[in-house]
């Protein structure tokens, strides 16, 4: 049935395209292969908007018992969204995925070049991070990790990489590797770090003018090299350039393959509500086409830390210790939780547990939301198992437009504080989490032993897993506090 949508869609049920229906039937079949029961309570939840949260935290634990568990979770879930999503490509016709990717949607035309932007500045030699107004370097910078440590903000294991890119400031260039960042506009990608590092970028976001004029006027003063897409022409390359993922998936799958040098593909991308879902399924499709095609190619993703995930033995001991030793825990806990019903300042972990389930999702970012970065954490997991380089890092609370502009997250974010959880300006996160995929590409740690443990490595969660309480349940008062002290 046409729905006169064009590009990645959803499938259509009955009469629309339900975003539920997809939804509840990706995760139960996910769960499948190793939680009948689970797939089961998924495919027959009746209000998918308000129940997912239950669904979605089954999928980690059900992962957990072993390495096996977890693969084969991510592979039955990134099958289902490749079988159930559809390739339209004039909204009449809705087509199999592959149509888009795998040569059937016809040859690329229109927007094929590729302009070489060279930097016009010198490269930093040496790494260092925008904070509260300074940029932090060498001894500086190791403090604030020691910092950010003892605060219990960031795991260990993150002090331990950012430490190695500082000790080696010839990885920076990455020398004979283009990056690929689709999201290039992105707050939280890599573009700018990199280019000012002397990197090569390939940079993919909307065709957009304005958009792109903002991004060449702050890119043009960095040292590196950066590749535009545009279509053919003379004039001003900000009228000429970008790609729409959604919409010309196959143009942006056959340039990205024909880049040179040995690929990272960057995922970075972000929308509203569903078709957050719909351009995380387009990334998703060009990545398996590119990896098949290109041997050579690496995989890196961003996770949000407000999604579930199992943590280590120790940030469970952390935060019990935490909930023993906070005065409000003491002197306003009960009150709280007995007139909430049990709500309010809730424990973050039962104590011992090994690993623990951190819960941080927000409900009010929704089923798509958790279902778009779902699709990421699971290719992540397939592509390490099938011997690829994958760059996966948890990201920390950050002050993004798309944070600020919901007033309640906001102001949670403004009360985090009280609670130990610290949200970073961009400019300090984007940093560091391009340092993390510097060391993720150059230093090539080995996978661990278990899909949780490859996720929570060098993770910067800003303090949500060791944290005293469940972070939901203080959600609500940081709102408040942070409202307050706004005013």
């Amino acid at each position: 049935m046409a729905t006169g949508e064009r590009g990645v869609v959803f499938p259509v049920e009955g009469d629309r395209r339900s975003t539920s229906a997809t939804g509840r039937g990706v995760v139960a079949d996910a769960l499948r292969p190793v939680d009948p029961v689970g797939a089961s309570a998924a495919q027959r939840e009746t209000n998918w908007r308000s129940g997912y949260l239950t669904h979605f935290r089954r999928l980690v634990e059900a992962g957990l018992p072993s390495y096996g568990d977890a693969r084969s979770i991510a592979e039955a879930g990134l099958a289902s969204v490749h079988e159930r999503m559809r390739w339209s490509p004039d909204g009449t016709d809705d087509l199999p995925l592959t149509a888009a990717v795998g040569g059937s949607a016809g040859a690329p035309t229109g927007l094929v070049g590729t302009e070489v932007l060279a930097g016009q500045g010198e490269p930093d030699t040496a790494l260092t991070i925008p904070y509260h107004g300074r940029r932090l370097a060498g001894d500086d910078l190791r403090r604030r990790l020691d910092a950010w440590v003892e605060a219990g903000v960031v795991e260990p294991s993150l002090r331990e990489a950012v430490t190695a890119v500082l000790e080696n400031p010839d990885w920076l260039r990455l020398e004979g590797r283009t990056v690929v960042v689709l999201g290039a506009a992105a707050e939280m990608g890599p573009l700018r770090s990199l280019l000012r590092w002397g990197a090569t970028v390939a940079a993919v976001d909307l065709p957009r003018p304005d958009l792109w004029s903002r991004l060449l006027a702050d890119t043009r003063p960095l040292a590196g090299r950066l590749l535009v897409p545009a279509r053919a022409g003379d004039g001003d390359v900000a009228q000429r350039a970008g790609l729409d993922l959604l919409h010309d998936l196959p143009v942006a799958t056959a340039w990205v393959t024909g880049l040179e040098d040995h690929l990272v593909l960057g995922n970075y991308v972000y929308a509203d509500g569903a078709t957050n879902v719909r351009v995380s399924t387009a990334v998703d499709a060009l990545s398996g086409a590119v990896t098949a095609a290109r041997s050579d190619a690496a995989l890196s993703f961003l996770a949000t830390p407000t999604d579930v995930f199992a943590v280590p033995p120790e940030a469970v001991a952390a935060a019990t210790e935490a909930y023993a030793s906070r005065r409000t825990s003491k002197v306003l806990r009960v009150p709280l939780r007995t007139l909430s019903g049990g709500r309010l300042l809730r424990r973050n972990y039962v104590p011992g547990e090994d690993p623990g389930l951190n819960d941080s999702v927000v409900l009010q970012q929704g089923p798509n939301y958790l279902l778009a970065k779902r699709i990421q954490r699971w290719r992540a997991t397939a592509a390490r198992a099938a011997g690829t380089t994958v760059s996966f890092k948890v990201a920390p609370p950050t002050r993004t437009r798309s944070v600020v502009k919901n007033r309640a997250l906001a102001a949670a974010y403004s009360g985090a504080h009280r609670f130990g959880v610290e949200v970073f300006e961009p400019g300090t996160a984007n940093t560091l989490m391009a340092a993390l995929l510097v060391h993720d590409l150059q230093a090539r740690p080995a996978a661990l032993d278990h899909p949780w443990q490859d996720e929570a490595y060098a993770a910067a969660h800003g303090g949500l897993w060791r944290t005293a309480y469940d972070p939901r349940s203080a959600l609500g008062l940081a709102a408040l506090l942070g409202a307050a002290s706004a005013r």
